[in-house]
């Protein structure tokens, strides 16, 4: 039997233990995996002369690196991301940018990446996906699944759980695929 890839979380909100995040907990305690608070960490704006580069990005980068898959969680405001989760989205250009950092962003291809929200509708708008699917594609990332809660009246784990799990599973089941396949995105 195969090991599952490793796998980490990169949650922000608002609220930490709200509906986004206790569904990204429960679903890191089914898979035993480290949640990321991007909330707690110093990530500047994108900028275009760098000058930010004593900040926690490049370190959380590294952090990352070292996984096959990597879930995005974030609840879906005004149908984008969270704030902090659209600052570290941005700061992915600085791998793309910076001649010192090509070797690290090209390390994203291939990866696994998944991504679970919440709103207060049945499934999460088109815009906010497609923000992420394209950001994926780009970085030559492999979009695996989403899993989206419906938490107009809160997050109810008697309903939710059956979601988190499948989730989880889909994440267990999760198959690497080797760089060779991908789009040369990242010249």
């Amino acid at each position: 039997m195969q090991s599952m890839l490793s796998t980490i979380a990169l949650f922000s909100s608002s609220r930490r233990k709200g509906n986004t995040g206790q569904f990204m907990d429960r679903i890191a305690s089914e898979l035993s995996i480290e949640v990321v608070n991007l909330d707690t960490l110093r990530i500047s704006s994108f900028d275009y002369q760098h000058r930010n580069r004593n900040d926690d990005f490049e370190p959380l980068m590294k952090r990352i690196l070292v996984h096959d898959q990597i879930i995005f969680a974030t609840p879906i405001y005004w149908y984008a991301v969270s704030p902090a989760m659209k600052v570290f989205l941005d700061r992915l250009s600085d791998l793309l940018d910076l001649p010192d950092l090509l070797a690290e962003g090209r390390r994203l291809r291939g990866k696994n990446a998944f991504v679970v929200c919440s709103s207060i509708r049945d499934e999460p708008s088109t815009a906010f996906m497609q923000a992420f699917r394209e950001t994926f594609d780009y970085l030559g990332m492999r979009f695996t699944g989403v899993a989206h809660v419906n938490c107009q009246d809160g997050y109810v784990p008697a309903a939710h759980d059956a979601d988190a799990l499948k989730i989880a599973a889909l994440v267990r089941q999760a198959v690497a695929v080797p760089v060779e396949l991908r789009v040369d995105t990242l010249s």
